[in-house]
């Protein structure tokens, strides 16, 4: 499997709202269609902070990585919250998140961002062991990555 990780168009609406259905269902949550609508419109609309980062394997859409960079009070660069990273069913374990997260450390440390940061269930014991693998989490099961 080659895995290649671009930013959301929108050619790619059908794919992404697959996998967005596959991840609301993961989480158990059921949105009403004018949430996802506005949040594909915001993904797609270049003046917003939202942003999604979408892999690949060739025309198959694995996973996602929808994140915005905001201003800190804690720092003078922006900080950049995951907000939700999802990798469909039969993708997993294949690598597909840790690349979608080493894709938004270079963007990063492209763009000057000062950390990466997200959050995830308790007893999400897969994801856990990926961020794991980058930092430990800070007590609030919130992950920061120093970039």
């Amino acid at each position: 499997m080659s895995v290649l990780i671009r930013g959301a168009a929108a050619e790619d609406e059908a794919a992404w709202r697959g996998l967005w259905q596959a991840y609301l269902t993961f989480y158990e949550v059921d949105l009403a269609p004018d949430i996802t609508a506005a949040t594909w419109a915001r993904i797609l609309d270049p003046a917003h902070r939202m942003q999604c980062r979408m892999a690949f394997d060739g025309e198959t859409a694995l996973g996602f990585a929808i994140h915005h960079p905001h201003c800190s009070t804690w720092v003078v660069a922006d900080d950049v919250y995951l907000e939700d990273l999802f990798v469909s069913a039969e993708a997993r374990g294949r690598g597909v998140g840790r690349a979608l997260i080493e894709d938004l450390i270079a963007l990063g440390k492209q763009a000057g961002w000062h950390r990466l940061y997200w959050h995830t269930n308790r007893d999400n014991a897969q994801a856990r062991q990926l961020y794991d693998s980058y930092c430990q989490e800070d007590g609030h099961i919130r992950y920061r990555l120093a970039l």
